[in-house]
C-alpha cells in the first residue's frame, strides 16, 4: 500500500495494470516464439485440452515437424515423437497455472465488491448457489454438444464459440452473468422496485439453472443419444445431503467452534463439496449400474487418489466385496471442507466480512460447480 500512495495509484487501477500487463505480455512472447510459447506452453496445456475436450478426442498432436495439429487415439497420444501433446482435463502446470490465476482474480472481485453494499452477506451468499448450480449445468451444456457430435449429428454452439463453456472459460461465463444479474438487482433496489437485491438476485439465478436444466431435458427427449436417469439425481443428492447434514450436526455436537463463524452457510459449504465426492464415485465406479460405460478422472487428484486406492486394497474389491477405487475421494470432500470451516471464526467474519464471504464462495464454488457437472452429466449419460 506504501508503494500505491508513493505513485498515487488506486488498488483497482494497480490490479487493473497488472491484469492488462500480463495479458500483452502473454500475447507478446506468443506471436514472437510462437512454437515454444504458444504451442509448447499456451496450447498445450489450456487451450489444446479446451479443443480436444470439445472433440471428444484422446487427444491432439501438433507436429512440430509439420506445424498441423491432429486428433489421435490413445497410442498415438502416448508415443507422439517431436510433438506437443494436448489431452482433455487437467495437469499439474495447469492446475497450478489456474490457481494462482483464481487468487489474482479473486482480488479483482474483492476490490469491485468494496464497491457495492452486500449486506446481508449471508443472504448474498445463499443466493449465490444457484448460480453455482446453474455453472455445473451449463457446463453439461457443452457435453450435449460433445454428445451430438458423437452421434453424428451438428450441434447447438460448435467450437471455437462452445469453448465459453468448458472450464476455464465457464468460470469466467458464469461470472458475467452473476455479475450483470447482480447489478440489475441493485439497479431494482436504487429504482425502488424492490426493498432487497438478494431475493431477486437468488430469483435470478434459479431462473438460469431451470431454463438450463430445461434445456437438457428437452434434449432428452427428442434425441436417442440423451436420456434422463432420474435416480442418479436422487441417489446423488440424497447422500450428498445425509453427509453434509450427518458431518454439520456432528462438528456441532463435538467441535462446536466449527461452525461458530459460519452457521448454516457452513452446511452448504459440506453440501457443496459432498456433491462433488459423491457425484465422482458414482461416475467412477458405479455408472455400469445405469449401463452408461466408463467415465475417467480428470484432474491429477482425483486420479492420484483412484490409483493409490486401487494399489493399496489390492484392486476393485475389499474382501471379495466390490467398493470400487474413487470411494475415499468422498471422505477427502467431507474431511477437507470441515477443516476449511474451523478457519473461518466469528472473529474473522466480524473483522473481515466481506472478504470472509468471498472466499466461503469461491471454496463452494470450486466444490459445487464441477459436482454439479459432474452429476448431471451422469443423469444424462453423456
Amino acid at each position: 500500500m506504501e508503494l500505491l500512495d508513493r505513485y498515487g495509484l488506486s488498488p483497482e487501477v494497480a490490479w487493473l495494470s497488472a491484469f492488462f500487463g500480463a495479458v500483452v505480455t502473454v500475447i507478446t512472447a506468443a506471436v514472437l516464439f510462437t512454437e515454444r510459447v504458444y504451442y509448447g506452453f499456451l496450447w498445450r496445456f489450456f487451450w489444446g485440452p479446451v479443443e480436444a475436450d470439445s472433440q471428444g478426442a484422446n487427444c491432439l498432436i501438433y507436429q512440430r515437424d509439420s506445424g498441423e495439429v491432429v486428433s489421435g487415439g490413445a497410442n498415438a497420444c502416448a508415443n507422439a515423437q517431436n510433438a506437443f501433446v494436448a489431452e482433455p482435463g487437467y495437469t499439474i502446470v495447469s492446475t497450478i497455472s489456474y490457481i494462482l490465476i483464481l487468487v489474482f482474480m479473486l482480488g479483482g472481485v474483492y476490490l469491485l465488491l468494496e464497491r457495492l453494499d452486500l449486506r446481508p452477506y449471508d443472504r448474498f451468499f445463499y443466493a449465490l448457489v444457484p448460480f453455482m448450480l446453474f455453472g455445473g449445468a451449463l457446463r453439461v451444456v457443452e457435453d450435449s454438444f460433445v454428445a451430438a457430435q458423437r452421434a453424428n449429428e451438428v450441434p447447438a454452439i460448435e467450437f471455437p464459440a462452445s469453448a465459453a463453456l468448458i472450464s476455464p472459460f465457464i468460470y469466467f461465463t458464469v461470472f458475467a452473468i452473476g455479475l450483470s444479474s447482480l447489478l440489475f438487482t441493485k439497479w431494482l433496489v436504487r429504482a425502488d422496485v424492490t426493498d432487497t437485491f438478494y431475493y431477486p438476485f437468488g430469483l435470478i439465478g434459479t431462473g438460469w439453472l431451470v431454463g438450463t436444466f430445461g434445456y437438457l431435458l428437452s434434449l432428452s427427449q427428442t434425441n436417442e443419444w440423451m436420456t434422463l436417469h432420474g435416480s442418479v439425481l436422487v441417489i446423488s443428492l440424497g447422500i450428498a445431503i445425509a453427509a453434509a447434514a450427518l458431518t454439520y450436526l456432528g462438528a456441532d455436537q463435538f467441535r462446536p467452534e466449527v461452525n461458530a463463524g459460519t452457521g448454516l452457510m457452513g452446511l452448504v459449504v459440506l453440501w457443496g463439496h459432498a456433491i462433488d465426492g459423491i457425484a465422482n464415485v458414482l461416475a467412477n465406479d458405479w455408472s455400469q449400474v445405469w449401463g452408461l460405460g466408463e467415465y475417467g478422472a480428470k484432474h491429477p487428484f482425483n486420479r492420484f487418489i483412484i490409483d493409490a486406492t486401487g494399489t493399496l486394497q489390492g484392486g476393485t474389491e475389499i474382501a471379495g466385496v466390490y467398493v470400487g477405487t474413487a470411494w475415499p475421494f468422498f471422505l477427502v470432500k467431507i474431511a477437507v471442507p470441515l477443516l476449511i470451516l474451523s478457519v473461518f471464526d466469528k472473529e474473522f467474519f466480524e473483522e473481515s466480512p466481506r472478504f470472509a464471504i468471498m472466499l466461503l464462495g469461491a471454496i463452494v464454488a470450486v466444490g459445487l460447480g464441477p459436482g454439479t457437472r459432474d452429476m448431471i452429466r451422469l443423469a444424462f449419460g453423456i
